[in-house]
């Protein structure tokens, strides 16, 4: 199973550098995991840059991997996350997400460096 970072699916829909590094976990649909957070962080920023229809876009394409809600559970384990690796709100909930399903959690936000189960790639400039 995979999580995709919400800077990664963004990297991904920019055709950044490191976009095919994301494009193994996000094309394989079967094991992709998607926090509706994410959702909402990759719509908003791609509606600010592009308009509503790459946003939409983008959200069809991130939904054919299995939505995962932020439920209670995830939550708990999100504000535990939050306090051991000082990640703000947002980057605990998807690393929490990820955790709860024992995937992978894949980024290239430097707030996850170091942390087990994360595959971190460096920006490229």
């Amino acid at each position: 199973m995979n999580v995709v970072d919400s800077s990664a699916w963004l990297e991904f829909f920019a055709g950044g550098r490191n976009a095919g590094r994301f494009a193994t976990p996000i094309a394989a649909t079967a094991s992709l995991l998607v926090p509706t957070l994410s959702i909402y962080e990759v719509f908003k920023r791609i509606l600010q840059q592009r308009g509503d229809d790459d946003a939409l876009q983008a959200v069809a394409i991130m939904e054919q991997g299995r939505v995962v809600d932020l439920d209670r559970s995830i939550a708990l384990a999100a504000a535990r996350i939050s306090i051991d690796h000082a990640l703000p709100l947002a980057d605990s909930v998807m690393l929490a997400t990820a955790r709860s399903f024992h995937a992978t959690f894949w980024t290239q936000d430097a707030n996850f460096k170091g942390i087990d189960d994360v595959k971190y790639f460096p920006r490229q400039g």
